[in-house]
């Protein structure tokens, strides 16, 4: 892993000192970003999260889709895993967190956000770390990157009736700009995810296939993967500072808000692990393809989670910051998963 990956966790702490003395120091001049919108999207922060995701996309190869067939059995699990079960039981467990053991310590209204931010991590499963956790596991890279192409295009289809499901049924609510309570904007969803996944995979595609037929694989992977990366970083450092600025009297005033979203969120990511993980075991895939079939959906797309919340509920909601804490406990959780898939290796 490289510092930033192996670090991140240090990197978001940072970031939330750093957003927090920005925006009490201030606070009238980042509050000014806010109004700055098109059909509800943030324009700036619409540019750094597309500056973290087009990274990422661009390392995706979709020819690599003419070799679904050759594990199948590795696909379905991870197809049945990340779209049937992970974002109904994240729903599940941030409702039971949110609403009932934290009753005593959380207002009904900050459980709600809080519940609709886990909801847009859990139908996000994840896309660039995935390679990193495959790797570090000594998983199938070819197998890595056909499912992750899978997962891409399935998200297209499926991303949006899964969150404004399962936003209508645990009733999360919308307010219009007179405030007045809506049904799930759907346009809002829709413009998100052709803005933050649509345009991004499709300049991705065309940027893979131009630059590997005239540069070749070593130069695209060697240099320019490697020039594009810090692109990725800055953009999306730069963006928790921006949702920490906003949400500085938050934590400031309720300081344990963190830890509190992040046990539902931790405990999510270990469960749908063990179940990837076993399920593997018992339609007895080989090391190289249960680890990234486990990987892929115990780890989120924070950054499309981020995106929508923001386009949604506003830089400064609890959505937002629940969101984040997705990238605050990634890598440690991750991690330990890393260690646990290599332990039981044999």
């Amino acid at each position: 892993m490289g510092v930033f990956e192996r670090y991140l966790t240090i990197w978001v702490a940072s970031c939330i000192v750093v957003g927090i003395a920005i925006g009490h120091f201030f606070g009238d001049y980042i509050h000014i970003l806010s109004s700055l919108e098109i059909a509800n999207v943030n324009i700036p922060v619409s540019i750094l999260v597309w500056l973290m995701i087009y990274p990422m996309m661009v390392q995706i190869d979709f020819s690599s889709l003419k070799y679904v067939s050759r594990n199948w059995k590795g696909l379905s699990l991870t197809v049945v895993v990340n779209w049937l079960i992970k974002p109904f039981t994240m729903a599940l467990f941030s409702y039971v967190f949110f609403f009932k053991i934290y009753q005593a310590w959380m207002l009904p209204e900050e459980a709600e956000q809080y519940l609709a931010g886990a909801i847009l991590l859990g139908a996000a499963p994840c896309t660039a770390m995935v390679f990193v956790w495959s790797y570090l596991t000594k998983g199938d890279a070819n197998y890595t990157l056909v499912q992750v192409s899978v997962n891409d295009l399935i998200l297209l289809i499926a991303f949006i009736p899964i969150v404004g499901f399962l936003f209508s049924v645990f009733d999360i609510q919308f307010l219009n700009g007179s405030g007045e309570i809506i049904g799930v904007p759907y346009p809002t969803l829709i413009t998100s995810v052709v803005i933050f996944v649509l345009i991004p995979l499709i300049a991705g595609y065309f940027t893979n296939r131009v630059l590997l037929k005239n540069k070749g694989k070593e130069w695209f992977e060697e240099t320019f993967l490697k020039r594009l990366k810090p692109v990725s970083i800055v953009a999306l450092l730069t963006t928790l500072i921006l949702i920490f600025a906003f949400q500085g009297n938050t934590i400031v005033e309720h300081p344990l808000s963190i830890l509190l979203i992040a046990i539902p969120l931790t405990l999510q990511t270990y469960f749908i692990f063990f179940i990837s993980w076993f399920s593997g075991r018992f339609l007895k895939l080989n090391h190289a393809i249960c680890a990234p079939s486990a990987m892929i959906g115990a780890s989120n797309f924070f950054e499309l989670a981020v995106a929508v919340a923001i386009a949604l509920f506003g830089l400064n909601s609890g959505a937002s910051l629940a969101t984040v804490v997705g990238v605050l406990i990634e890598v440690p959780v991750m991690l330990s998963l890393v260690k646990i898939a290599n332990k039981w290796r044999y």
